[in-house]
Order: C-alpha cells, then sequence, then structure tokens
C-alpha cells in the first residue's frame, strides 16, 4: 500500500526519546530498515540531540546510508545553534532541521530574536514554544512568524501534566494558522486517534485528529471548532474531514510530528482504510 501525499515524511523517527528509549545502535539500524521498507515515504529525519550527533554518524555507515544521515537536531539552548551546525559539518549527516529549547527561566522572546539572529545556514529551525497560558506567548508567537522560524508543540510526555488539553492545542493550531507559522508536534501522538492510554490513562492527541484541525484552520476554522476536531474519536467523522489524501495543504501548517514508532502511525492509517485511497 502506497503512503497518500497528506502523509508523507510526516512521522520523524524519534526512537531513541522516552516512552521507546531504544539505544542509538539499535535505533540507528531500525532507521536505516524503515528507509527500506514499505514505510519510507511516510518517515521524515531522525530525531537526536546534540551530544549523540557524533556517535550516529559513526554508526551510519555508507553501507546503511550511501547518503549521509537525514537529522533533525533537538539544540539545548539558543547559545547551542553555531556550535551544533559546526559539529554536524564534520560529520557524515546532513542536517534537515534544528528543533532549539528555550530557557524558561530567562524571558523567552529576546531568544527566540537570538536565534533569528544566528547563521543557521537556511537550515529549517523549530523553536519549542510555552503554552498558549504563558505570558509571553502571543509575543514569542510574533517573533517566530516575523522571522521565518518554526514552532514545536510539544503534546505529551512522561507525565500526565505534559499534554496540553483540547483547548490548549486548538490555540496553538489556531494562532499558528493566522500567524502563517507552520508547527511540529512532540511526543504523545502515538496513534492516529485520541485517545485514552490503557496503561497509563493518559488522554492522548492523536495525529489524524491534528492534522484535520490544521486543515479546518486553514479554511479559518474558529477555536471552538478545532476543539471539538481535536476531541473527536470517531474515525469516520475525522475521514470524512480529512477529505482527498492526496491533496497536501494541511500539510503546508502540520509539517511533521516526532514518535518513537514508525510502524504504529502506518499500521493505524492501514486499519484506518487511509492507505488505499
Amino acid at each position: 500500500m502506497s503512503i497518500p501525499n497528506v502523509f508523507a515524511a510526516l512521522v520523524d523517527d524519534a526512537a531513541i526519546f522516552p516512552p521507546g528509549s531504544l539505544p542509538l545502535p539499535e535505533a540507528v539500524i531500525a532507521y536505516a530498515a524503515h528507509r527500506n521498507s514499505r514505510v519510507r515515504t511516510l518517515v521524515g529525519p531522525f530525531v537526536l540531540g546534540t551530544g549523540d550527533l557524533a556517535a550516529a554518524a559513526q554508526l551510519a555507515t555508507p553501507e546503511l546510508f550511501p547518503e549521509p544521515l537525514p537529522v533533525s537536531v533537538v539544540v539545548p539552548t539558543p547559545d547551542a545553534v553555531a556550535e551544533t551546525i559546526e559539529a554536524a559539518d564534520a560529520l557524515r549527516v546532513a542536517v534537515r532541521a534544528l528543533e532549539v529549547k528555550l530557557d524558561r527561566s530567562r524571558p523567552l522572546t529576546p531568544q527566540v530574536t537570538s536565534i533569528a539572529n544566528r547563521d543557521r545556514r537556511g537550515i529549517t529551525t523549530y523553536v519549542e514554544v510555552p503554552r498558549p497560558s504563558h505570558p509571553e506567548w502571543p509575543e514569542v508567537l510574533a517573533t517566530v512568524a516575523a522571522n521565518g522560524l518554526r514552532l514545536k508543540f510539544r503534546t505529551g510526555g512522561t507525565q500526565a501534566d505534559a499534554f496540553p488539553d483540547d483547548t490548549e492545542l486548538a490555540t496553538w493550531i489556531g494562532d499558528a494558522a493566522r500567524s502563517s507559522a507552520p508547527f511540529k508536534c512532540t511526543a504523545g501522538l502515538h496513534n492516529a486517534l485520541r485517545h485514552t492510554d490503557a496503561t497509563t490513562g493518559f488522554e492522548h492527541h492523536g495525529f489524524l485528529n491534528v492534522l484535520c484541525a490544521a486543515s479546518a484552520a486553514l479554511d479559518n476554522a474558529g477555536n471552538d471548532s478545532l476543539t471539538t476536531i481535536l476531541a473527536e474519536r470517531d474515525a469516520a467523522v475525522l475521514t470524512e474531514a480529512l477529505g482527498d489524501t492526496t491533496r497536501t495543504t494541511p500539510r503546508t501548517l502540520f509539517i511533521s510530528y516526532g514518535s518513537c514508532s514508525i510502524d504504529e502511525p502506518y499500521e493505524d492509517l492501514a486499519a484506518l482504510g487511509l492507505l488505499d485511497r
């Protein structure tokens, strides 16, 4: 089954991050296998931290990767952007994106300005932004958008309070659409549909819900409508809302999400009949 356009390169391989926490050698081998399997069109770059760059480059031999390893690098602070790019220059990797964290103990907006002012050599750069309730959110959003940066939304984690509720995520998505600021998500989007995890009891957002919400936001839907879409658990409602899977418009806003599993989203799409459309 082929991957429809709307899902192409949707899932960045974040296998080494929790809850999967796959050891780096195993994760690199698995990523190589994914890029040569039925899921290859679904998978984006390999996500890793700055500290893992050198080790990953050594593991990504020409036998596994004829071309340099495509990576999206999680950068711990704005001050580490330049050294991360310089480190990557000496390695057999292709940096597709930077995902920069902000120091929450300091004012956030000046840090975003600092990222924008650095020579990033044209590398796509995401900024992990605060929740919409944070007093600096409007200013951070405006600064990201004005400087051609992108947004990174944390949609889950290993604790319940790491998951934004439907209203918060709807606000993020609606504000991003109105500001023409593309975003990616990280953590929590393990499955296509909104669901309650049977083991932890955590409420997980679904990547199909987010995709449909992004599509609606681009059509100027209000935050109440986006909240309803994010809360929807009926697959039939969401697949109808998604519509034509050959169109890529929703992906101009919702770029990708990081997942510790690649097979799981593929299997969800297959089960929903979305790979046959």
